[in-house]
């Protein structure tokens, strides 16, 4: 009576266990709107280009640069290890679907004490033996193949990070770049203007030999060129420091990368309607969403291992071999030695530890699972908040010209009426500084531009796709 009593015990307790281990798992992530928030004809609700998004601006040397930083970056190549890592850590999960085996041999020789035992003391002759052994897990319940699914998600994350590195490490080297331009064309502005100062300190030096114009004229006249002066070794310096910061990204020496920038280049003229897509395509493109994807599934698949620990354990031992006290007789039939033994081992009661681990397991999908529509949530926001910048980028450009346009006529307007005598000199101290500044804000206008053009196709995933991409020979 008391066994049947503690069998259906037993059984009602294993029950419990299986269907609270057959629980699914499941996830909802945040809706995402129908469509952006800048919705208007510089938005198409195109998909972004896929791959090579760098190839819009039509530079060359932005082409070659970024070439070279995705084959050396070691941030890259950091990446690719951590490739090879998960990939090695997911096929150590799947080779416990099969079974271990192992090869004995040996020989002994052993005499017993006449001292424990009723016969008498004999040295036994020496004996071979020879055994192939194996162990085998049964993975009854999906166990084994849980783990294995956590480690195969771990992977694709780690293909997901290795893309979002190369889409960060090409938007790196792209702003690098046009930073690197806009400091070249400042320091192009300052010496324009310098030179244009230069000819208004001469003109005041030949009023005051004239008597036409006091000394203070020539003071000013000097104090605005030296000023233009001052801030040219500033810029220079900024022009180094954007090359070297280029050098470390393509995994180079500064004076490696010091002779292929020495050209000065014009930054690009874009200015086209971009093709962003829909919301939704987000979640099929960004690398960082599908990652955090892909962390929720492994995660459910640890829970899955967690829940399964309640569970008894299967396995199957068996041993084949020879064994003989003469060498010669190895491998014959008398001598064959052979076992088979199942066994079965089932954690009752561990303190409670299970029921813990399933506890943490479960909180930890949660934390993934907000993490995951954190990701969402943060990717649409990028991408508003780079349309956003890129429109205003726009009509600030196209307003810093016409200041431009504007400062260049008061400039020339003002030092006219001051040859002729009309005018006061403060009127073309005004004008040179209002000059040098309108100057300065269009160029730099037009790098944030191009900048927020970066960050928009940054935000839109950048289109890379590691397999599509990576060499074959790493698969």
């Amino acid at each position: 009576m008391k066994m049947r009593l503690w069998g259906t015990l037993v059984f009602l307790f294993f029950t419990w266990v299986c269907a609270g281990a057959q629980r699914k798992n499941s996830y909802q992530a945040n809706p995402l709107p129908d469509k952006w928030t800048y919705d208007d004809v510089m938005f198409q609700q195109t998909l972004p280009v896929d791959d090579n998004w760098w190839r819009v601006f039509e530079d060359a040397t932005l082409d070659s640069l970024i070439s070279v930083a995705i084959k050396q970056n070691p941030d890259v190549m950091m990446a690719m290890n951590r490739i090879d890592m998960a990939k090695s850590s997911m096929r150590m999960a799947r080779g416990a679907f099969f079974p271990s085996l192992s090869l004995n041999a040996g020989w002994s020789r052993q005499k017993t004490s006449g001292y424990i035992s009723d016969l008498q003391p004999e040295a036994y002759n020496g004996y071979y033996s020879g055994t192939a052994d194996m162990q085998w897990q049964i993975d009854v319940f999906g166990s084994l193949r849980d783990k294995f699914r956590a480690q195969k998600e771990n992977y694709i994350v780690s293909k997901e990070d290795y893309n979002a590195t190369m889409v960060s490490l090409c938007a790196q080297v792209a702003t690098a770049y046009f930073y690197y331009l806009e400091q070249q064309q400042l320091l192009q502005v300052l010496q324009r203007n310098a030179a244009s100062q230069d000819v208004v300190v001469k003109i005041t030096e030949v009023r005051y030999n004239t008597g036409l114009a006091s000394k203070l004229d020539v003071a000013q006249a000097k104090s605005v060129y030296y000023s233009t002066l001052a801030s040219i070794p500033a810029t220079e310096a900024a022009v180094a420091q954007y090359r070297n910061t280029i050098a470390v990204l393509l995994g180079l020496y500064p004076e490696d990368l010091e002779n292929s920038l020495t050209t000065l280049r014009p930054l690009p003229n874009y200015v086209e309607p971009v093709g962003v897509g829909m919301p939704a395509q987000l979640l099929l493109r960004r690398p960082d969403v599908r990652a955090a994807e892909h962390q929720v599934n492994a995660q459910a698949a640890l829970l899955g291992v967690a829940k399964k620990e309640w569970f008894p354990t299967f396995f199957l031992n068996g041993t084949f071999g020879y064994s003989s006290h003469d060498l010669k007789n190895m491998g014959k039939r008398a001598g064959m030695v052979w076992s088979i033994a199942p066994s079965m081992s089932w954690t009752i009661f561990n303190g409670g530890q299970r029921l813990y681990n399933v506890k943490m397991q479960r909180a930890q999908l949660d934390e993934t699972i907000n993490q995951f529509n954190n990701t969402v949530l943060t990717a649409v926001q990028e991408v508003d908040n780079a349309m956003g910048n890129y429109k205003s980028s726009i009509r600030q450009i196209s307003a810093c010209q016409q200041m431009v346009n504007q400062g260049r006529d008061a400039f020339r307007l003002s030092l006219d009426l001051y040859k002729q005598g009309l005018s006061e000199f403060q009127n073309v101290l005004d004008a040179q500084r209002s000059l040098l500044s309108y100057e300065n804000a269009l160029v730099q206008a037009k790098g944030v531009s191009l900048i927020y053009l970066v960050q928009m196709y940054q935000s839109l995933g950048g289109g890379w796709n590691y397999n599509a991409t990576v060499d074959k020979s790493r698969k």
